[in-house]
């Protein structure tokens, strides 16, 4: 079927507003072949389904939205954290501000550089997991993305690395437009831990590509914010081997319009998949975490948390579907997402999926909206606590279950402080 003119026309203006890399080296093939596949599906409109809750048109438009620098003396999240700094600004790497990337058992490496290069071990993964998951659903954003980033980490995971790696990402232009795309290899038996923080640019299109191999480990830990005008469209795509793991949460405070998508699939047998998140926001915000889970192993565990605290008219989106191939048997699926509204005008919009081919699982999907327990709320108040710190605690409470996904202790309390911070500032 053509493609629709209006799309044609929407994606032939943001490509042509693009300076594309020169690709020369192994990212030419998978570039070329993203370029070919995006003008064939075009950049996404309202009126597809994955996007009727979202707009995508200041997304997709040909010039980024501005969106004001917030200037904060509020010191980075994971600053406690010991942890090697990767830094980029407005999308651009700042190597006065990174570390050395050298880090036992870990080999990095930029897209800028690297791409150049007539071999290199990302050539068999980049745009490659990015392909597979536009299979049911497409994501051409992410298309988008792998034919454009402009640079990005290569990182490849032998052993288990003795700290974590910090992707920074710093604001510093109205009218900047970064599009990154990561790519992570973890071998057999390996472990990484990847930190992320900042609100990256005015607007943000990242792409993160995570191979895991058997009875290999990968945690994830990232915040979004605080430039209140910023807007972001990110993915993940990850494989997961036997006995593997992958755990990524995500807190997001402000942004005007932030899109997270996780698209995982498990093939090998005993592999566990946890995705959460937790977001608060206010007023012109709106936040959509999309999250697709293919099951096709057996005895494989996915969990999905998703929580959202909105108010003053502020929209929470959550798209999330776990699809149990035939074969997959015991597969434990668990989706849960809820919203907390703390006003009458804000709007929380859920489409929660089960697709299941097997016969012997156990998949449970739930979700729902509701305001602060009146009865909790009285019950602190009589005991002397004020109705603005009761309504923060009941918040708080109302956010743990997606904030426990976090395994670290010490990462977990930094992410607590950091939601105690936004609400304390939003008191009264």
């Amino acid at each position: 079927m053509a493609l629709p003119q209006a799309k044609q026309d929407a994606t032939e203006a943001r490509l042509a507003a693009l300076s594309l890399p020169d690709a020369s080296g192994w990212t030419k093939a998978p570039r070329e072949d993203a370029l070919a596949r995006l003008r064939a599906a075009g950049l996404p409109h309202a009126r597809d389904e994955y996007w009727k809750f979202t707009r995508p048109d200041t997304l997709v438009d040909a010039e980024a939205p501005k969106a004001a620098v917030f200037e904060s003396d509020e010191t980075e999240v994971f600053e406690d954290v010991e942890r090697l700094k990767i830094v980029f600004r407005d999308g651009v790497f700042d190597a006065d501000a990174s570390d050395d990337l050298s880090l036992e058992g870990v080999k990095i490496d930029r897209l800028a550089e690297a791409g150049q290069a007539d071999i290199h071990w990302a050539k068999d993964l980049y745009g490659a997991l990015e392909t597979n998951g536009q299979t049911p659903v497409a994501r051409p954003l992410a298309t988008l993305n792998t034919a454009a980033a402009t640079d990005g980490v290569l990182v490849h995971v032998t052993g288990k690395a003795s700290k974590p790696i910090n992707l920074i990402y710093h604001h510093e232009s109205e009218t900047s437009d970064a599009i990154l795309h990561h790519v992570i290899k973890l071998d057999a038996g390996a472990e990484l831990t990847v930190l992320e923080n900042g609100p990256a640019a005015a607007r943000f299109n990242k792409v993160m590509e995570v191979d895991v191999a058997d009875t290999a480990a990968f945690n994830h830990v990232r915040t979004q914010g605080r430039d209140h005008e910023r807007r972001a469209v990110t993915h993940i795509f990850a494989r997961l081997g036997q006995e593997s793991a992958f755990k990524s949460f995500t807190m997001t405070a402000n942004g005007v319009l932030t899109r997270n998508e996780c698209v995982i699939e498990l093939t090998g047998d005993d592999a566990i998949a946890h995705v959460a998140g937790a977001c608060v926001g206010d007023g012109d915000f709106h936040h959509d975490d999309t999250v697709f889970i293919t099951h096709d192993a057996e005895n494989c565990e996915s969990r999905q948390v998703f929580k959202k605290v909105l108010r003053n008219g502020a929209v929470g989106v959550f798209q999330g579907k776990i699809l149990v191939k035939a074969g997959a048997q015991k597969t434990d699926g668990y989706q849960i997402s809820q919203s907390l509204l703390l006003d009458g005008d804000s709007e929380f919009l859920a489409k929660p999926e089960l697709e299941i081919y097997a016969d012997d699982v156990a998949c449970s999907h739930g979700s729902t909206s509701g305001a602060i327990d009146e009865e909790a709320l009285f019950y602190l108040r009589a005991r002397g606590v004020p109705k603005p710190i009761a309504t923060d605690l009941l918040t708080l409470a109302f956010l743990a279950e997606a904030v426990e996904e976090i395994e670290d202790e010490g990462l977990r309390d930094g992410i607590v402080e950091r939601l105690e911070g936004w609400l304390v500032r939003r008191r009264g």
